[in-house]
C-alpha cells in the first residue's frame, strides 16, 4: 500500500494540513506531493487530480479520494489509531471533527491561516468571539473528559489533526482560548510532525496575493518569519 498525498503551501492550506499531520504523527507512510497555490482560484489546474478542484488529495492506486474529512474516514477504515479506541472518547472525537468541517466559519473567514507571521488583529466581531468561546469550552471538556494531553486522550488522534491548524491560528492572532485550550496549543506546537510542518512553512518563499491580501485585512501583521 503507497498513498500519495497531495496539499498545498505549508503557510496557508489549512485543509492539507489535517491529514498531513494525521498521517506523519501516526507514522503512516506516504509520497508527499505539493501542488502550491498559484493563484486565486486554482480550480482548473486542481482539477487535473481532484474532482472537487480542491486540496487535498489522497491517492491510493488507480483510486482518488478527496476532502479532509472524507481521507480520515478513508484512512480510519484502515488503520486503527486514527480514531480513539474508547468508545465514549471515539464518538466525542469524531462529533467534535464533524463541527470543525461544518463549522467555525467567521474564525476561518476573520483568522485566516499563515503559520509564518504574528497579527494585532483587528477588534473581533461577536461571531468571531463565540467562535473562540466554542473552541474553549470543547478544548476544556476533551481534555478534562478523556485525560489529554490530547483532545481525546493520551494519545494523537483524528481530532487533534483537525484542530491543528487553529493552533497555528491561536498563536498568529493571540487568541484566548483559556489555561486548558493555551496547554493544548503549546502542546501541538511541540509535536514534530507540527514542526516539521512550520519548518517547511517558514522555508517557503512564494507568495499568493489573495492570500497575503487576506491576512492583511485581518489586522497589522507585527512580525514575519518567513524566509524572502
Amino acid at each position: 500500500m503507497t498513498y500519495t498525498l497531495i496539499t498545498a503551501n505549508r503557510n496557508y492550506s489549512s485543509w492539507s494540513l489535517r491529514p498531513w499531520v494525521l498521517m506523519t504523527a501516526l507514522g503512516i507512510p506516504f509520497i508527499d506531493r505539493i501542488e502550491p497555490f498559484a493563484q486565486a482560484t486554482n480550480y482548473a489546474a486542481f482539477r487535473s487530480f481532484s474532482p472537487t478542484g480542491q486540496v487535498p488529495a489522497l491517492m491510493d492506486s488507480d483510486r482518488t479520494v478527496w476532502d479532509s474529512l472524507g481521507i480520515t474516514l478513508y484512512l480510519g477504515d484502515r488503520h486503527p489509531t486514527v480514531w480513539p479506541t474508547d468508545e465514549a472518547a471515539r464518538a466525542w472525537a469524531q462529533c467534535a471533527v464533524a463541527e470543525m468541517h461544518s463549522g467555525f466559519a467567521t474564525l476561518r473567514n476573520d483568522c485566516t491561516m499563515n503559520v509564518g507571521v504574528r497579527v494585532e488583529p483587528h477588534l473581533h466581531s461577536p461571531a468571531l468571539n463565540r467562535d473562540i468561546a466554542r473552541l474553549a469550552e470543547l478544548w476544556a471538556e476533551g481534555l478534562a473528559r478523556f485525560g489529554g494531553p490530547f483532545l481525546a486522550g493520551a494519545t494523537f488522534t483524528a481530532v487533534d489533526a483537525f484542530y491543528a491548524p487553529v493552533a497555528f491560528r491561536v498563536r498568529t492572532y493571540g487568541l484566548n482560548v483559556g489555561p486548558a485550550g493555551q496547554a493544548w496549543v503549546d502542546h501541538m506546537l511541540a509535536l514534530p510532525a507540527l514542526q516539521a510542518w512550520e519548518t517547511a512553512a517558514l522555508a517557503e518563499t512564494w507568495r499568493e496575493e489573495s492570500h497575503e491580501a487576506e491576512i492583511g485585512a485581518a489586522g497589522r501583521i507585527v512580525a514575519d518569519y518567513r524566509a524572502v
